[in-house]
């Protein structure tokens, strides 16, 4: 008999049985975009290397001896039928989706073309058991990014139905795990219910007008899948209302989940426990960078359910990250590409759509584009500040529906401030501006201004906020300025744009430096959040730092300058378009679209080889800018953390739950502290901060050594 797996108790798994398993499950996954019979030959396919004498021999020898190469077997029989992408889906199923190469790449050159002349074992013995069908074919003339889009499809089918079938075989915990979550139907009843107050009747005004955009998402959710665009300004309710939709579209067209894709880390958990708390904990998955993965599951099963879920996203709601979202549609690796397939059949929300990537805008559009047209997605572009992102979905073919008619009206409902341009002001005169007044946050362009900013400013009631304080610190922080603001006491904040990213805090002033208009606009959200104060009496004042612009921001803060010579009222829509028209101009003009040629790569090939999917993942990084972690012990549960990295015990759940009590800083500032004796490195390359004189409670960790030289940027 052949086997495919063998546990150390000595547990064997027929090989046909696997591949049967594989097969049926890879086959249902891809009924999703209509590729069932393709996903059934793959999963036949794609151990049959396992049927060499080889691999047996090391099978039994429980892994003993050298590895067999028996995914390239898989690769050359469907290869020679013509399966293309199948292929490929094969040849990677472990070590992840190669590139393609060209037909003179050598057998030991590792791309696609090399892996189908190398000399493996003779597997001819699957004939005897294995019959693959006939007549099964694949697409034909889709360019190299429509192909590429379905093989990263079909691999996802693939390998997470063959972790899947292995899992059930090796274990029967995690099967017992999986699944069995709520329907759509439930869910759906579950924010109805939450919803019934909403809709009922008011003499409120603002209650009124919110209750009537949700019945116009809940209406719009009856219509047919595409791409929409949601068009509401702070304080509509746009994050229940996206929900509505989602969740009565889903239930409409029969869809499987809904995917709130946000593109800040720091409002994940936010919107995850509002999910949660509508629609149950058990149907919700928050997944990011720094998720918390409890891996006891004799301790905490429903920990261990979010764990599994994570793997691929087999759970009705999904909230995560630009990031994780779109670094996974352009992975290669099985890991992050194991998810893919069940983006299908699904809505999926870009929580403000106006910070999609503008060096990645167009291979997302076309990303965007090729789930909505050929793998039944539903995509809402949710915003109160729409980026003009029409003309790009327009030229690939698919045309964006508004599900809240009335821009310009809602606006001028929920405007709850003013803009004004104040000019040229110093941090001196910054500081004196808020002096005058009880409560004022400022919005600075670096952290070094917000530091210095903070220093200027009276002591009773003031704060600083910046990346230099670990996120549990900034978290006790906000709530203590939530208090003061609350209690009308004293409260000055020397902030980074970091408190743009959807921090709940209400002040009736706002001064922001010169950045672009959308986080312009971010931070008016800041300022009369609540609506208790007339727009009139609630300021944001944009002002001009005396330090010139970083260069990071230089562009978006001169077309915000040309805008603001247009416009008078800078948060009026046909500002926000005309920024965000000549944002795509220029970015056009200098190709910083698609700055790293992704789309090209995939339609002409990059350094000689086709289909170049380990290139591309390599390069398709979102977040460019290298960091090194800083542990700061200072707290009992950091301190425990810390003794776990320094003895070696570095689980995933411990490196995980780091993120809560680290800060980030650039290289060079990393070996400056670790030179001077301030930091000690220890496991994976984490640094510990061991002088404690450099983290402050006010404004975290100073990049100011103890050898005596100023890094702080």
């Amino acid at each position: 008999m052949y086997l495919a797996h063998r546990t150390e108790e000595g547990q064997e798994q027929p090989l046909l049985d696997h591949l049967k398993g594989t097969a049926k499950l890879a086959s249902a996954f891809a009924a999703a975009f209509g590729e069932e019979k393709l996903a059934d030959v793959l999963g036949m396919a794609h151990d049959i290397g396992k049927y060499s004498d080889a691999f047996q021999r090391y099978l039994r020898a429980n892994g003993q001896g050298s590895r067999v190469d028996h995914a390239t077997a898989g690769a050359k029989v469907l290869m020679r039928r013509g399966m293309l992408a199948a292929a490929f889906c094969a040849a990677g199923h472990h070590t992840g989706l190669p590139d393609g190469g060209d037909r003179g790449d050598l057998p030991d050159s590792g791309t696609m073309w090399g892996r189908l002349k190398k000399e493996i074992a003779d597997f001819r013995a699957w004939q005897q058991e294995v019959t693959l069908p006939d007549g099964v074919q694949e697409p034909k003339n889709r360019d190299g990014f429509a192909l590429s889009f379905l093989i990263r499809m079909l691999f996802s089918c693939l390998v997470d139905a063959d972790f899947l079938d292995t899992e059930a075989f090796m274990t029967e915990r995690p099967a017992v795990l999986r699944g069995s979550y709520d329907t759509m139907e439930t869910i759906f009843k579950r924010l109805e219910s939450y919803l019934a107050p909403w809709l009922l009747p008011t003499q409120n005004a603002l209650h009124a007008k919110r209750s009537e955009i949700l019945r116009t998402c809940l209406e719009m959710g009856k219509k047919s899948q595409g791409l929409y665009t949601l068009t509401v300004p702070t304080g509509g309710g746009k994050t229940v209302s996206s929900l509505a939709f989602a969740l009565q579209h889903a239930v409409e067209n029969r869809l499987e989940r809904v995917i709130y894709v946000i593109p800040y880390t720091s409002i994940v958990e936010q919107t995850a426990d509002t999910f949660r708390e509508i629609l149950g904990a058990e149907n919700v998955l928050a997944h990011y960078a720094n998720a918390d993965f409890n891996q006891k599951t004799d301790e905490d099963p429903q920990a261990e359910r979010q764990r599994l879920a994570a793997e691929n996203w087999d759970i009705p709601i999904v909230v995560t990250t630009n990031v994780q979202f779109f670094e996974s549609l352009f992975a290669n690796k099985t890991s992050r590409c194991r998810k893919l397939h069940n983006i299908a059949k699904s809505v999926v929300i870009f929580d403000e759509a106006q910070m999609l990537p503008l060096p990645y805008l167009r291979p997302c559009v076309r990303a965007i584009g090729e789930l909505v047209q050929r793998y039944h997605l539903t995509a809402v572009l949710c915003t109160a500040t729409q980026p003009a992102l029409e003309p790009y979905f327009v030229e690939i073919g698919v045309q964006a529906r508004e599900i809240c008619p009335g821009t310009e009206a809602l606006y001028q409902f929920f405007r709850r401030t003013t803009l004004s341009y104040i000019g040229p002001c110093t941090q001196q005169m910054l500081a004196r501006k808020m002096e005058a007044q009880s409560q004022a946050l400022a919005i600075v362009a670096t952290r070094k201004q917000a530091a210095a900013l903070f220093s200027m400013l009276p002591e009773e009631g003031r704060f600083h906020l910046s990346t230099l304080m670990a996120p549990v610190h900034r978290t006790r922080i906000l709530e203590t300025i939530r208090s003061r603001l609350k209690e009308e006491k004293p409260c000055r904040v020397a902030a980074t744009s970091l408190v743009e990213a959807g921090v709940d805090v209400d002040f009736p002033l706002v001064f922001r430096a010169e950045a672009g208009l959308d986080s312009i606009i971010q931070a008016a959200g800041r300022c009369n959040r609540e609506g208790k104060r007339a727009a009139a009496d609630s300021m944001v004042y944009i002002y001009q730092p005396e330090d010139p612009p970083p260069m990071l921001v230089k562009q978006q803060v001169e077309l915000f300058r040309e805008t603001r010579e247009r416009f008078a009222d800078l948060a009026a829509p046909e500002a926000i378009l005309a920024y965000f028209d000549a944002v795509h101009a220029l970015g056009e003009q200098s190709g910083q679209l698609d700055s790293k040629q992704i789309l090209r790569a995939f339609d002409r090939g990059r350094n000689g080889s086709q289909l170049p999917f380990a290139q591309v993942a390599q390069d398709f990084k979102l977040i460019e800018t290298e960091t090194r972690s800083v542990l700061i012990p200072l707290e009992e549960k950091a301190a425990n953390l810390t003794q776990a990295l320094r003895s070696g015990a570095c689980s995933r759940g411990v490196f995980r739950r780091i993120g809560a009590y680290t800060v980030s800083v650039y290289p060079q500032h990393f070996q400056a502290l670790v030179a001077a004796g301030d930091v000690e490195v220890v496991a994976d390359g984490f640094g510990v901060l061991v002088n404690d004189s450099l983290y402050s409670e006010d404004t975290g960790l100073s990049l100011q050594s103890d050898e005596g030289k100023a890094i702080f940027v």
